[in-house]
Formats: C-alpha cells, sequence, structure tokens
C-alpha cells in the first residue's frame, strides 16, 4: 500500500496520495504535481482518480495540471457551482484501489456541496477519514465564506455533518483534514500532527457542544478573508490552472531589472536583517516562510511581480506564488544585491532597534509612537505595550490615516518579521519614518512600561 500526505508549507496544505496494487488516487492536489507522480512512478502506480474535497479558497487547486499528466479522472465536489472541467461526486460513490475502498460522503457546513472520502481496509471497516476543511485537528471548518446572512445555516449543516456523520465513523478511525496548523482555513487549528476520531472528541474545543444551538452561536464568526480568496474561487472554477513545469524567472541585468521595475512589482524575500540594511527602492519585504500568508494580501494580479533573489534560492518563492494563482513572474535580479550595487544603484534602509534598546529608552521617559501589528489574539494571549496602537499587519492599507506622516513609527510584532513587512509598505506609500524593533516579548524588560 502507498500512503502519503503531502504538506504545502505556509499555506499549511494537506494533500494525499493513496495506492494499493498498480491503482493511486490523488485528494486536493496542489498545483506543482510532480511530487504526485514522481512517488506514484516510483511506486509502480498509476493515479487514476482525482478526488476534491471542496472549491477552495486560499490555493490553487492542481487536479486539471494532473490529470493532463496522468489522465486521471477529476471528481470534484460543490456541484452547485459551473465547474468547466472534471465531473460531480455524488453522495455515497465508490472506487476501488486495489483491495481498498473509498467512498465519498456529503459533509456541507464549510461549503454546501463539500465531500469528505472515507477509505476502509480490506474487511471493509472505516480506516481513514479525508475530511478537507469540515474538521481539524483541534478545530471545524469556518462558516462565513458565503456571508454574514448564511452563517447560521452553515454553522447547522456543519453541526449535523460533525455529530452524525463524521463522529459515528469511530474513535479509531484517522482523521487526513485539508490543513494543518497556521491556514487561514481555520481559526485556531492545533499544532497536532496526526489525529484521529477519537482524539477530537476528547480534545477538540468545537465538539464540545451538546447543544446544536450554542454550537450554532459560538462557531458563527466573520473571520479575516484575504483579497486573493476571490481569485482563488474563479479560478478554481474554471480550472485553467494547468502547470506543465515550474516557471523559471529569467535573470536579468540591472538595467533590464530597474526598467523593468518601474511597471512591475518588486518582491524581497530575505530576511528582515537583510531587508533593513539595504533594498531596492520600492521593494516589499516578505520572508520567505511568510509568503504564503502574506502575497495575498499585498501582492496584486495586475501587475507583473519581479524578484531580487534568483538561482536555487528563488525555487520556493516561485513555488508559493504559483499556488496562489501569481504567474506573472516577469524576471528575477541576476547576481542580488551585490549586482545591484556593484552597479551604484541606490538603495533605501529601514531603522531598527532591539527589545532591549526600546524598553531602556522607555524606561528615560522618551516618547515613542509604537504601532503594534500583531492579530488581536495574540494581544489577549500575550499582552499589550501600554499606549500602543494596534493596527493588524493585513489592515494597514484600510488605516493609514491613522499612522501620523511627521513622527517616527515604532514598529512591533513577535519578531520583526511582519514588522518589517510593515515598513515595506509603508515606505511603498511613502511614508520613510519607520523603524522596526527587533526580538517579541520574551525579551521585554521594561519597568515603566509593563505588558499588561
Amino acid at each position: 500500500m502507498l500512503f502519503k500526505r503531502i504538506e504545502s508549507k505556509g499555506l499549511a496544505h494537506y494533500s494525499y496520495l493513496i495506492g494499493d496494487g498498480e491503482q493511486a488516487i490523488a485528494i486536493d492536489p496542489r498545483r506543482d504535481a510532480d511530487v504526485y507522480t514522481d512517488l506514484a512512478f516510483k511506486a509502480g502506480m498509476r493515479i487514476e482518480h482525482i478526488l476534491e474535497t471542496h472549491r477552495n479558497e486560499d490555493y490553487l487547486i492542481g487536479s486539471p495540471g494532473l490529470a493532463a499528466r496522468t489522465g486521471a479522472k477529476i471528481w470534484h465536489a460543490d456541484s452547485e457551482l459551473k465547474y468547466e472541467y472534471g465531473e460531480s461526486v455524488q453522495d455515497g460513490q465508490e472506487w476501488r484501489i486495489g483491495g481498498l475502498e473509498i467512498k465519498a460522503r456529503h459533509t456541507p457546513g464549510h461549503t454546501p456541496g463539500s465531500m469528505s472520502y472515507i477509505l476502509y481496509n480490506e474487511d471493509s471497516v472505516p480506516w481513514m477519514v479525508f475530511t478537507g476543511d469540515a474538521l481539524f485537528a483541534g478545530d471545524v471548518g469556518r462558516v462565513d465564506l458565503l456571508g454574514e446572512k448564511k452563517m447560521p445555516e452553515m454553522a447547522a449543516m456543519l453541526y449535523d455533518t460533525l455529530y452524525e456523520k463524521l463522529l459515528p465513523l469511530g474513535d479509531h478511525v484517522i482523521i487526513c483534514p485539508a490543513h494543518g496548523s497556521g491556514s487561514v482555513c481555520g481559526s485556531s487549528i492545533a499544532d497536532r500532527e496526526w489525529t484521529t476520531i477519537g482524539l477530537e472528541r476528547q480534545l477538540n474545543p468545537q465538539l464540545q457542544y451538546s447543544d446544536k444551538n450554542e454550537f450554532i452561536d459560538k462557531i458563527s464568526e466573520m473571520q479575516e478573508r484575504p483579497p486573493y480568496f476571490r481569485q482563488m474561487e474563479k479560478l478554481n472554477i474554471q480550472g485553467r490552472t494547468i502547470l506543465d513545469d515550474l516557471p523559471i524567472p529569467k535573470p536579468l541585468d540591472v538595467k533590464a531589472f530597474a526598467q523593468q521595475a518601474k511597471k512591475s512589482q518588486v518582491l524581497d524575500t530575505r530576511s528582515e536583517l537583510a531587508f533593513a540594511s539595504a533594498h531596492i527602492p520600492g521593494a516589499l519585504s516578505i520572508w520567505t516562510d511568510g509568503l504564503a500568508s502574506f502575497a495575498g494580501w499585498f501582492l496584486s494580479y495586475e501587475k507583473p511581480i519581479l524578484l531580487t533573489n534568483s538561482g536555487p534560492e528563488a525555487v520556493q518563492t516561485v513555488r508559493t506564488l504559483i499556488r496562489l494563482g501569481y504567474d506573472n513572474i516577469a524576471g528575477s535580479l541576476g547576481g542580488g544585491m551585490l549586482s545591484w550595487h556593484t552597479a551604484g544603484r541606490e538603495s533605501f534602509s529601514v531603522k531598527t532597534l532591539t527589545i532591549q534598546d526600546l524598553c531602556r529608552q522607555l524606561d528615560k521617559g522618551q516618547e515613542k509612537w509604537i504601532l503594534d501589528v500583531r492579530k488581536q489574539q495574540e494581544l489577549d494571549s500575550q499582552g499589550k505595550i501600554p499606549n500602543a496602537h494596534h493596527i493588524h499587519l493585513t489592515q494597514l492599507d484600510q488605516h493609514l490615516d491613522e499612522i501620523p506622516t511627521d513622527n517616527t513609527i515604532t514598529l512591533f510584532c513577535g519578531s520583526g518579521l511582519r514588522s518589517m513587512v510593515a515598513a515595506s509598505y509603508l515606505q511603498q506609500k511613502g511614508r520613510k519614518n519607520a523603524q522596526v524593533v527587533l526580538g517579541g516579548l520574551t525579551g521585554w524588560n521594561s519597568s515603566t512600561c509593563s505588558i499588561k
């Protein structure tokens, strides 16, 4: 038997490849689909079917590209939508792979037509369930994607899904969700790498409600919706996401890069310290591991993207971007920032100070206009800096008029990484008065400005 979970870091997306004998099935594949064909080839199997649990909002599904490579048949959920590819899954539909059986079960709530797939062993005993975004480790799927008015209806559907369709499968059944901790598809997914129905029955806070109305009331919450979700929804219906090979950005010399930059977005994925030291004017700083979380908030689909890194370092950047539908990668800076500087080009920098420096300055009575870009859950659980201003990083564009232009802005987050994103964004908007605090609350030791 073949069983592989493929994790797309940053997105915290899980896809799966299951095979037995000479046959295999892929579930919710990502767009750069070479990993599935490579695994199947090494196992001596052919991928015959591709199953989708729901129409995704946070990444581009890779089903069309994988089907083009393998000839596999695509089965999509949310059959009420007008897909331009594949066929609709029917509740109770079955597939056999070798001695194993997979059965579809309609599990609405996250979306109206969400499907889960139950894997049975040779003795027809439920073994695993691929839940998509219906049930995660420590959380359940968000129910706000159809809008506030539809939330109670979607939450009611999800309650029935959980308590009447998934939990009765048995405590021994392994849960294989579509996302892990860090995904925007759940507000508090646990950092529990593997889980079961039994574990979730005991540990998942959202499965402790005996009253349906209480469940509906508690989980009916509007959450942040990254603007790129709309693009994902459209493209995941069209299925125009076929990707034969990973695109490699063309390395550009400094002159060509500078010319292209006038009509492009410049993305810098180096560390926050490297960006602070020197960067191309107008560049956006998003560190590599944070790209999946924040690119969709700050990058446009309308303008080409230029990368300041090139060669092997750019490969992961490109993979993340194409998973989010950013195909218009116009090139990279050949030779990196070294070539930019040796060509005599101007660069910008960002002032930094350590968390200890900030505490000492506050203790000396120096006034600071501190902008804390952490999210509300962090403020509630970790504490707040007295007199600091709070604007979550993803909401900066909506609150620019609240940020002064004459004072130095001291940016704070949990480490300095998100603060550097904020500083680069403010520079793009003409604000060059920001400084970034390096380090998080663990280093806070101010005696006159205590964390509350």
